[in-house]
């Protein structure tokens, strides 16, 4: 009887074995088939930032290549596009663009996933999370990387947040480096996207520093980063050469347009190391041509053809430069210029208005869905923040919203006067332009091409039964002079196109009273109006809409792009 029961047993027990998951050789933390222990956002939460990357940790290393767009998904009011990711325990979805503000997603594990064993996932596991209406600020990288060494004595740290910061916040308080609990002393500025801390005395050798970045810096509008972002770093024992001085001078302003760039070292360099590789002016993304010579402690960048007028340069000496001991940079130099702004032939000079996707004077409006201004700002003068509404659900990329009543950081309202001086002055030459005689145009332009120059209109111009083409090259110019209003219809006709290397950045629309950018419009071109700017509904342009006067309307989910 003992031996009947002993075999029900083992019988028993194989049975259970064999309708399980299958073993595998490694510690199991919860059971013996993968289980999702915890997703961020967690089911439920609310109030989830536009920029969230998406995890979700298994109980057990899992295989990679089970991973993918199918298997792990995000679904809003449409399927997310993203990247997915996998290591260790943890799944990853990047998506591609900013979650939609205000959004209901739906995320999905399927049991197409497996461990390394082949134990698939069980049944398919879901949540929920719903966004907010803001994308928090977040440092996205700093210089010396966390954990790293080897660290060069006279280094500059900084840290590189993934939007523009309000450069009040960023300070010795917020942004500290310490050895141990000793605060290190040093100065901290901010450019961009970046601060700096620059120590007033070489680091020590051999030693272990902190970085902090407090979360009493925020972004222009106020919003703090999530939880303060702390790193550390260890320095050898060697100073690296750096730049001691740049002429033009850093911020320098009014640079003659045949200025050839010097960069002075602290000690001498290898000549083989200091190259146009290295050493680079940039206008905007445009890589200036010329050639870099270096003589002494001194490199020179001289370009190719004279620098264009009024126009803002970037220059760089860069971490493959290196002294004669082999010892590179510690950090890339970067300064920045303006030319002499005199105004030469058919160039139509923006100033300072030219940072601006959007500039108005009394409102700036987004009516509905998520609409996106792309690499440049959105300001308002005379009117104040108040008139600014709909955002978000709109949003700036690499850039911010300035108004006339803003009082940090300083000199803000005086930057928007100049600015709106500068629209001034570039809407009064581009109405008065002749430097080759203006070609009278009326009624649709819709279906036709048009070469470089100046086309005049006496009353209003529409686009409508048909793209308007402009064929030129790179260097050519379009001035549209239209007395009264300017509307483009959109939808099956109706776009403005670029042909033969033709730039949206050199096409300007002086317009008399008010422009209207007609629904599915795709738009290119700066605007210059004397009134008012209507984009459509899902309009795009590759341009500026800079109003004098009047408003800037973005009718649904409209995207303006920096020329």
């Amino acid at each position: 009887m003992k031996t009947k029961n002993v075999l029900l047993t083992f019988a028993i027990l194989f049975i259970a074995l064999i309708s399980g998951c299958a073993e595998d050789n490694f510690e199991e933390i919860e059971g013996v088939c993968p289980v999702v222990l915890s997703t961020d956002p967690d089911n439920g939460t609310i109030n989830v930032p536009l920029d969230k990357t998406i995890t979700v940790i298994f109980n057990e290393e899992m295989n990679a290549a089970t991973f993918n767009q199918s298997s792990f998904t995000l679904q809003g009011t449409a399927a997310v596009a993203g990247t997915v990711s996998f290591s260790g325990t943890t799944a990853t979805f990047d998506p591609t663009s900013p979650l939609a503000a205000n959004t209901t997603y739906t995320g999905v594990i399927k049991t197409s996933v497996k461990d390394i064993m082949g134990n698939a996932l069980q049944a398919d596991y879901v949540w929920t999370f719903s966004t907010g209406s803001t994308i928090t600020p977040m440092v996205i990288s700093t210089d010396p990387a966390n954990n790293a060494t080897n660290v060069f004595l006279n280094k500059i740290v900084t840290a590189n947040f993934n939007m523009p910061m309000n450069q009040a916040t960023i300070n010795a308080t917020t942004f500290t480096l310490k050895q141990g609990t000793t605060t290190v002393a040093g100065s901290v500025s901010y450019n961009g996207t970046t601060a700096n801390f620059s120590p007033t005395a070489p680091l020590a050798t051999n030693t272990i520093y902190t970085g902090t970045i407090t979360t009493g810096v925020k972004n222009v509008q106020g919003t703090t980063i999530a939880s303060s972002y702390t790193w550390t770093f260890t320095t050898g024992s060697v100073t690296a050469p750096n730049v001691t001085a740049t002429d033009p001078a850093d911020n320098a302003s009014g640079v003659a347009l045949n200025k050839n760039i010097t960069a002075n070292f602290s000690m001498a360099m290898d000549p083989l190391t200091i190259s146009t590789t290295t050493f680079t002016l940039k206008n905007g993304s445009a890589i200036i041509t010329g050639t870099v010579s270096y003589l002494g402690t001194t490199a020179t960048f001289n370009p190719d053809s004279d620098l264009l007028p009024g126009t803002t340069y970037t220059a760089t000496i860069n971490t493959s430069a290196k002294n004669v001991a082999g010892v590179s940079l510690a950090n890339d130099y970067v300064w920045n210029f303006n030319t002499n702004a005199a105004v030469v032939g058919n160039i139509v000079n923006l100033g300072s208005a030219e940072r601006f996707g959007i500039l108005s004077g009394v409102g700036v409006s987004n009516n509905a869905g998520f609409s996106i201004i792309n690499n440049m700002d959105v300001g308002i003068s005379p009117g104040v923040r108040s008139s600014i509404t709909g955002f978000p659900p709109a949003v700036i990329v690499n850039g911010a919203i300035y108004a006339s009543d803003d009082i940090a950081p300083v000199g803000i309202a005086a930057m928007l006067t100049q600015a709106k001086l500068d629209l001034t002055n570039a809407y009064l030459f581009a109405e008065g332009a002749s430097y080759s005689a203006p070609i009278t145009v009326s009624g649709d332009q819709g279906g036709k091409t048009l070469v470089a120059g100046i086309y005049k209109s006496t009353s209003t111009l529409l686009v409508q039964n048909g793209d308007l083409t402009l064929s030129g090259s790179a260097t050519d110019v379009w001035i549209f002079q239209v007395a009264s209003a300017f509307t483009t219809v959109g939808g099956a006709g109706g776009s403005i196109k670029l042909a033969g290397g033709a730039l949206a950045k050199n096409v300007f629309w002086q317009t008399g009273s008010s422009a209207t950018i007609g629904d599915y419009t795709s738009f290119v071109g700066n605007i210059l109006a004397l009134q008012s700017i209507t984009m459509g509904s899902h309009s795009t342009a590759q341009g500026r809409m800079l109003a004098r006067n009047g408003s800037v309307v973005m009718t649904h989910t409209n995207i303006i792009t920096k020329p």
